[in-house]
């Protein structure tokens, strides 16, 4: 399997290059957008979002942050790992990034089942509204991060293919956009109101 290589220290283009980059700040703008509307929401129902936020697992939030944190170490040392040449570890880190990933979706869903299941729904309340909006929003984006990395993870194993550095570092920078979205929001919903 052969790796290309090109000079990602250029400050013109950043890990993932500018596009990447402008998606993500686009991203970050409308989750900062909706949390800065929660939180005026939140200002004319205080008692609601309290005693919603009450009815949330924080347990459950602080072990997908780990999830997630876990992950995104990984996802750098696969980086690290590709850019050393050595793609055996560099796939190995890849998988053990999917692996909390997935681990994060999983959690997420018994979450979401237990939220059904006693009828906290999206139009249960405001402040209900907003966590399933928000949450979902964030899966999907975990979800897309899954399938980028899957697809990297196969090309970086199959023979014959090579992985060019931009693509690696692209699927990195989108994971990491990823962790980023989740410690802005697990503070928010979890653990402030």
């Amino acid at each position: 399997m052969d790796l290309v290589k090109t000079d990602s220290k250029n400050i013109y283009y950043p890990p993932g290059g500018i596009l990447l980059w402008v998606i993500i700040f686009l991203e970050l703008f409308t989750f900062g957008m909706a949390l800065v509307a929660m939180v005026i929401y939140s200002k004319d129902e205080p008692k609601i979002f309290h005693n919603s936020r009450l009815l949330l697992n924080t347990t459950f939030g602080l072990a997908n942050t780990v999830f997630l944190l876990t992950s995104g170490f990984f996802m750098a040392k696969s980086v690290q790992s590709f850019k050393a040449n050595n793609s055996k570890k560099s796939s190995l880190y890849l998988k053990l990034t999917m692996l909390g990933g997935f681990f994060f979706l999983l959690l997420k869903s018994i979450e979401y089942y237990e939220k059904i299941a006693v009828g906290l729904s999206i139009g249960y309340n405001t402040f209900f509204t907003f966590y399933w909006m928000l949450t979902l929003f964030h899966v999907i984006h975990v979800i897309v991060g899954l399938v980028i990395l899957s697809s990297v993870y196969f090309s970086l194993n199959k023979k014959n293919k090579s992985v060019a550095l931009e693509d690696f570092e692209a699927s990195a920078t989108f994971w990491h956009l990823c962790d980023l979205i989740w410690l802005l929001l697990f503070p928010l919903i979890y653990l402030i109101f």
